[in-house]
């Protein structure tokens, strides 16, 4: 468990929460398909996006407009945007303008992720998939939004170190010159994950890389369910 926690099987793979204006989203869905395409393609959507949050990242509009087309070139129809990505089971598509719709998002590799959930919900995680269950996130929404970003941040940093000292690794910054590095990355993650979740105003739509895009999200927020309501 541990191990993972470090430098598991998972470290490459990232986990990847989208702050999405709901609204915005559902507007998009009930637009006519080929309407929003020709808008999408001559950029006249763009008062559309929601502004970006200054503390996390997110795409370029026009890489993510441009991405969004590729996949739309192989996707044919007639009605609504909901009705079109339905038919054509475009969840991929959705999930781009998913990103499009959001405010930003908030990564991290997954094998890290371990010590930051872990950190939020005061217990450890059998397994790799309960990281991106419901109940989970339910439960570091409501964790986070009672402790400061430090005090979550300083704990997610001494839990680290106390798991390299249990794994006998060294903390002399001389001897492994990654420490520091290493240190900043999780002070940094921990900082924005607490900035991330407390931002209840946006459907929280999270996945990892190479994940299905129809398993993206929970609730009436999981990407299957909104193509098929």
């Amino acid at each position: 468990m541990m191990c993972i926690a470090l430098h598991g099987p998972h470290m490459g793979i990232e986990m990847r929460l989208h702050l999405a204006d709901g609204e915005r989203l559902e507007q998009i869905l009930e637009m006519d398909w080929n309407q929003f395409i020709t808008q999408m393609e001559s950029s006249s959507l763009r008062d559309l996006r929601p502004p970006m949050d200054s503390k996390l990242s997110r795409d370029f509009d026009i890489d993510c407009e441009a991405e969004f087309l590729d996949l739309a070139d192989e996707i044919s129809g007639q009605g609504t945007v909901r009705n079109v990505l339905s038919a054509n089971d475009a969840h991929d598509a959705l999930l781009k303008i998913v990103e499009w719709v959001s405010v930003g998002h908030w990564e991290a590799w997954e094998g890290r992720c371990f010590l930051y959930i872990e950190n939020a919900i005061g217990r450890e995680l059998e397994h790799v998939d309960e990281m991106y269950s419901y109940e989970v996130w339910e439960k570091v929404r409501e964790s986070l939004s009672q402790m400061s970003e430090s005090e979550y941040s300083e704990k997610v940093c001494a839990d680290w170190m106390q798991r390299r000292k249990d794994m006998g690794e060294t903390l002399d910054e001389s001897k492994d010159p990654r420490i520091i590095p290493t240190f900043e990355a999780h002070d940094r993650n921990s900082r924005l994950l607490h900035h991330a979740v407390n931002q209840k105003m946006y459907a929280h739509i999270l996945g990892r890389e190479h994940l299905d895009a129809k398993q993206w999200g929970h609730g009436d927020w999981n990407l299957g369910k909104l193509l098929d309501s």
